[in-house]
């Protein structure tokens, strides 16, 4: 079974930081790449050892990422 799950990837000073909002689960890497496969083990990591009342507990399954126009100054 393999679940969809969103990456959040951004620079951090000398690396990068990714998360995923529905888990609030995060990893970090040296390159977009590192940090987006470091996300996923800790993922399944996080599948393999959470309990089912943990996993629903924790997963939101509505989350959107989008962007916002603000006005600044």
């Amino acid at each position: 079974m393999t679940q969809r799950l969103t990456a959040i990837i951004e620079k951090e000073d000398d690396g990068y930081v990714s998360l995923c909002p529905e888990l609030d689960i995060a990893s970090q890497g040296d390159t977009i790449e590192q940090a987006r496969d470091n996300l996923k083990e800790a993922l399944e990591l996080f599948f393999e050892t959470a309990s089912p009342e943990e996993i629903k507990q924790r997963l939101h399954e509505d989350i959107f990422v989008t962007q916002v126009e603000v006005a600044v100054g």
